[in-house]
């Protein structure tokens, strides 16, 4: 078999509408609201630059123009910055460009929100015949690897679909897309079936697909033949057990480190304390804080 080059290109999509978020949803993005002093999307960056990746595929809605301008200069504000002496923020701004060095940046509009699958195969022009990562910005893992990295090692081995999974308890199952699977090595499984959002009649496994893919091109040629569900939306996870009932290979991995997540209020502000508690500039004092005020 030939070798399998590394995964360069990732998929973005924060084409959602944000209801569960309404009404701050109104005037503001999902991904941009904050994880103690950075926007979510800007974790997701992270994980994409430090797993390797070069090129991001961002998939809009026709409305969102913050995305657009998060990546430009501003060279009015640097000269404000610079007037009013501000060095530490002025840094801090630097760092932020430097961080985003070495990245191409292209972006694509899903028009009507007609499903995560549907958002994905908008984006399908620009990866051309490769695997690809896909990252969704309600999920982010905390690991000392990446876990795109951690996705992308496993598919060198396999060549085939990577879904990144996690465990949760079987009453949080039907929240979730359930797999059934056969593990085959440590954190490794072959996938049987999965069901996107269970009856709790039907739970018969604690293992969950998060937000985090990648891609073959076979994916996407799924993508295009896929029927709509009765919603009228392409949904990912029905897309793959598609797959599946046809034969085609499906790898899961159990990913390692902290899955934080973000689709909802109650676990975004969980997952904004537990990164305010973690940071070193601030954790201690919140801490101490939270004891005064229970």
């Amino acid at each position: 078999m030939e070798e399998q080059k590394d995964i360069k290109k990732a998929i973005i999509p924060i084409a959602g509408l944000g209801t569960r978020f309404l009404p701050m949803s109104k005037v503001l993005s999902k991904e941009f609201f904050p994880l103690v002093d950075k926007p979510i999307i800007q974790y997701i960056l992270d994980e994409v630059k430090n797993s390797g990746i070069t090129e991001i595929i961002f998939v809009i809605s026709p409305k969102q123009k913050t995305i657009l301008n998060y990546f430009k200069k501003d060279p009015e504000l640097e000269k404000i910055l610079i007037k009013r002496k501000k060095e530490n923020i002025l840094k801090d701004l630097k760092d932020f460009e430097n961080a985003l060095e070495g990245i191409s940046f292209s972006f694509v509009v899903q028009k009507l929100p007609l499903g995560d699958g549907h958002a994905i195969l908008q984006a399908a022009k620009y990866v051309k015949n490769e695997p690809v990562a896909n990252s969704f910005g309600d999920d982010i893992v905390d690991s000392d690897t990446p876990a795109l990295l951690q996705l992308s090692e496993i598919f060198k081995t396999c060549n085939a679909p990577v879904l990144a999974l996690k465990t949760v308890p079987k009453e949080s199952v039907p929240a979730y897309g359930m797999v059934t699977a056969e593990k085959i090595a440590s954190r490794l499984y072959k996938i049987k079936k999965i069901i996107e959002k269970p009856d709790a009649s039907q739970v018969t496994s604690n293992l969950v697909v998060i937000g985090k893919h990648i891609l073959t091109p076979e994916v996407f040629v799924y993508l295009k033949k896929a029927k709509p569900s009765k919603k009228g939306e392409i949904i990912l996870a029905e897309v793959f057990d598609k797959m599946l009932s046809d034969g085609k290979t499906i790898y899961g991995y159990e990913l390692r480190g902290e899955w934080l997540e973000c689709g909802d209020k109650q676990k975004w502000l969980k997952s904004f304390l537990y990164f305010a508690l973690k940071d070193p500039r601030f954790g201690r004092e919140l801490k101490e804080y939270l004891k005064q005020i229970k």
